[in-house]
């Protein structure tokens, strides 16, 4: 039995992770030591996985490219569109006409120099010009995850490299129908746009009764992780159904995450958490191989000069071509800055057009034996590789300067940064255990809480007393004069301590059903020194969270504390999103929010 596809599967894991840490302690991201380790252990490094094993495991990519494309759709929201659609219209425009005659151009001309032929120049830069208007949505969005950002710029960059595959596909189409006609003359225009239509539409439609079929399943089923099941095989299918019907698979199952994040948003979110999640190792090992498949040997030195106009080209024509189309459409501020710069990457898509075209155009000789479709391919990666190591690390910086990163803050995040002194109130009167109730009333009467500390002389934890353990003495207040504290207190039954990680302290108080809870000192049981109270604990979460995901220079003096000082830990937005089960801030009555 042949183990080789599991060693690189294994391999490929392991490596990228090693190669993600290593991008975090260089505070790059971690898409690009996936890319990196792909490099060094496949054709263009040690060779350790080899053309034939990248090949033997296309099935994944493409599922990996399904899966990616699944929750990319799950990222947009009907609102965005309605609310920006113009602008977003003009600037996918922009970017990607704008790649397409600049590469096109400098390009053919590039390659006229050098056959001196017309129709076979003017036919390379159509079809490279096509290629690049082409943006990797995988990596792109990897790092928006990576860094949790969250803002305009983000809802920008998601939405126009979602729909820069359409683009792309379309130019592509056209510019090698083109092509043929220049070189052949062979190929039909109209025969193209109907093509692509059919190609487009069909996708459409294949998501979305995929999408509806998924809601209508997802209603019986109440378990997330039988959720992720019943959506991964659907997206299989769907895959399957989609190339044995020569549709686009990346935007069939952008189009299922998008149909189904807008008609059952509360139901489907909880599927979408744990779907990231489950496909951190599916896109780790999805981006070594990009990376592994990476080979730019035995090139002519003039495609090495296509390669340097093709990168410079693109780059200007994304940048310039983003800022005119948000420029006209009056967009705001950081997306007129800003958005060219989370435009460089470019992967899966142009390297799958280039194949195709290499596919195509096969038999058009440019230069001694070389063919279109062999200097497409060689050209394509080469600038892959070029584009793929740069674009990560300026998203980042396009969603830094546009002060969008770590915003994507949810309740969770916030109360997984807390400790129990970050929420408790530590102004509480604490009752004395010889007082007289009358004495105690006039104590607790000020305080807003159930349950109050009791302490001994020497101001020692001593018990609690509850408004329930004073029910029984309440009708009868002459007895209040000289009952004391300690005949109605109760027994010290459940406590924390100030450094308790609130996480934990709150799923520990939704099951045993209380929405208080007394604090003692770290060193010392018996010091009382706050109360944790929960209708204070969620609005401290609450205007926390606020704080948190305001734009930079905003909110700085919000989240004051009732209670407790300030934590100043604001947890990085690198950490990777965690799969498990989030700890339930409970409500008023003990249940689980």
């Amino acid at each position: 039995m042949d183990y080789g596809l599991i060693f690189v599967l294994g391999l490929g894991l392991l490596g990228g992770l090693i190669g993600a840490w290593l991008s975090q302690r260089a505070r790059i991201p971690q898409v690009v030591g996936y890319i990196v380790i792909g490099i060094l252990l496949g054709r263009s490094g040690f060779n350790l996985i080899q053309a034939a094993d990248v090949q033997a495991l296309e099935p994944f990519s493409i599922f990996a490219l399904g899966i990616i494309g699944f929750l990319v759709g799950g990222e947009l929201r009907i609102e965005m569109f309605r609310k920006y659609g113009k602008q977003f219209t003009a600037i996918l425009l922009g970017e990607g006409l704008g790649a397409f005659a600049l590469v096109g151009v400098s390009s053919g001309l590039i390659t006229y120099a050098v056959i001196h032929n017309g129709p076979a120049a003017l036919a390379t830069g159509i079809v490279f010009g096509a290629i690049a208007s082409a943006t990797d949505p995988a990596s792109t969005i990897d790092v928006l995850w990576e860094y949790r950002s969250k803002g305009i710029l983000t809802t920008s960059v998601t939405a126009i490299v979602t729909l820069d595959d359409a683009l792309a596909m379309t130019l592509y189409g056209l510019g090698t129908s083109a092509a043929e006609m220049l070189t052949s003359h062979s190929g039909s225009i109209l025969h193209e746009l109907g093509k692509i239509g059919v190609e487009l539409l069909g996708a459409g439609l294949l998501g979305l009764v995929f999408a509806y079929a998924l809601r209508f399943m997802i209603h019986w089923i109440r378990d997330p992780e039988r959720g992720v099941a019943l959506s991964i095989g659907l997206i299989l299918l769907l895959i399957s159904v989609s190339m044995n019907t020569g549709m686009d698979v990346i935007l069939a199952s952008m189009t299922l995450g998008f149909v189904l994040i807008n008609i059952v948003p509360r139901r489907s979110e909880s599927l979408f958490r744990v779907m990231r999640g489950f496909s951190v190792p599916i896109y780790v090992i999805f981006f070594v191989l990009v990376g592994a498949r990476l080979g730019v040997a035995n090139m002519p030195t003039w495609l090495w000069a296509v390669v340097g106009v093709y990168v410079v080209g693109r780059s200007v024509g994304k940048m310039a071509g983003a800022w005119f189309g948000a420029k006209v459409t009056h967009s705001e501020r950081p997306v007129r800055r800003y958005l060219g710069l989370a435009l460089f990457a470019q992967g899966g898509v142009a390297v799958g057009l280039s194949i195709m075209a290499s596919a195509r155009m096969g038999n058009i000789d440019i230069d001694g034996g070389l063919t279109l479709g062999q200097a497409i391919i060689f050209a394509i990666t080469a600038t892959t590789l070029i584009v793929q190591l740069a674009g990560p690390p300026l998203t980042k910086l396009a969603i830094q300067l546009a002060g969008e990163v770590g915003k994507n803050v949810t309740e969770q995040d916030v109360v997984d940064s807390f400790h129990v002194a970050d929420v408790m109130d530590d102004q509480i009167v604490p009752v004395r255990e010889g007082m007289t109730l009358a004495e105690a009333m006039q104590v607790v009467a000020d305080q807003d809480y159930v349950v109050f500390p009791v302490v001994d002389k020497q101001g020692k934890f001593a018990g609690t007393l509850s408004m329930e353990g004073m029910r029984s003495v309440m009708a009868d207040q002459s007895a209040w004069q000289w009952l004391v504290v300690a005949d109605v207190m109760e027994p010290i039954q459940d406590k924390t301590t100030a450094k308790a990680e609130l996480a934990e302290v709150l799923v520990d108080m939704s099951k045993l059903r209380i929405e208080q809870m007394a604090v003692v000192a770290d060193d010392d049981e018996k010091k009382p020194v706050g109360v944790l109270y929960l209708p204070r604990v969620r609005r401290r979460i609450a205007e926390e969270l606020l704080r948190r995901q305001q734009p930079k220079g905003q909110g700085d003096d919000s989240g004051g504390r009732h209670g407790g000082n300030r934590r100043a830990d604001d947890r990085s937005g690198a950490a990777a999103e965690a799969s498990g089960a989030a700890a339930p801030v409970p409500d008023s009555d003990g249940e689980p929010a």
